[in-house]
């Protein structure tokens, strides 16, 4: 009871697609989470001024593709392409001794002030220059009020004001349906550090809800079927096949000998077959 799901994972296949796309056998699957990773951190740490609202990273045999969503996408692909080869460089480091072929990608965000991720670091940034955090919060649902979105929900947590007693504030306006798969959530999370501890900014923005004729569900096609054409039958069929040695029981209908369990008061008084059951006589 309590506990809250992500609300982009939870959406995962259903209204959203995954950040990392590739596939990997299961000795490489570690390896690659984990420069994943190091990627991310890499960029989001180097360009956190250029407003990066998602990191999406593809692979594909030796080439990894890293596409980035950015509200000011100038401050990293600097003059002449110079920030790009600096990313290249950082990332090479990063990830060492790994040496895949990198194919960076930057893609401008459309809406920055409709992005939860860029808010949320818009209010840690300035929490951190002290600006009052209802304060903040207001100026979000006016916001929202303003550009007429479907409802907003933002969350400080931490040692708000300087409080000796850590404690969270929020406040909402509109409707926020997080349990509903079919709403367009988005969910974004920052962290501002301040000189009495860190303070966490979590915002969620309700944009309306997907119909089912728009709505992308990212199922497989197909599903791989082991090949069973050289099985026993048993175990084509999913019956359990029969030890070695072990002899099998024959087919048929089991009949209980003389010494079988009988009715109560005496022996079985089951009928010999062909024939009909024996009454007694009355003497």
């Amino acid at each position: 009871m309590g506990q809250k799901i992500h609300p982009i994972g939870f959406r995962v296949g259903i209204t959203r697609d995954w950040d990392s796309r590739w596939y990997a056998p299961k000795k490489l699957y570690r390896h690659f989470v984990y420069e994943d990773y190091l990627i991310r951190r890499t960029i989001k740490e180097g360009w956190y001024s250029a407003g990066i609202s998602r990191i999406e990273i593809e692979r594909a045999a030796n080439i990894v593709r890293v596409i980035i969503n950015a509200a000011r996408p100038g401050q990293i692909i600097g003059r002449g392409g110079q920030g790009i080869e600096e990313i290249t460089k950082a990332i090479y480091k990063a990830i060492y001794p790994s040496k895949p072929e990198l194919r960076i990608d930057v893609v401008d965000v459309r809406n920055p002030e409709q992005d939860a991720q860029l808010i949320a670091e818009n209010i840690a940034s300035q929490l951190e220059r002290r600006v009052s955090h209802r304060r903040l919060i207001r100026q979000v649902i006016a916001r929202a009020k303003r550009m007429n979105w479907r409802g907003v929900k933002v969350m400080v947590s931490g040692r708000l004001g300087g409080a000796e007693i850590a404690r969270t504030e929020w406040d909402r306006w509109g409707r926020v349906p997080l349990q509903t798969l079919r709403a367009d959530i988005d969910y974004g999370f920052a962290v501002a550090y301040t000189i009495y501890g860190t303070i966490g900014v979590k915002v969620w923005i309700y944009k309306g809800d997907i119909p089912a004729t728009e709505r992308r569900i990212f199922l497989s096609s197909s599903m791989a079927v082991p090949e069973t054409t050289g099985l026993p039958a048993e175990a084509r069929r999913g019956a359990r096949p029969a030890a070695a040695g072990r002899a099998e029981r024959p087919t048929g209908r089991r009949r209980r000998g003389r010494g079988g369990r009988g009715r109560r008061g005496g022996a079985s008084e089951r009928p010999p077959s062909g024939g009909a059951p024996e009454t007694p006589v009355e003497e």
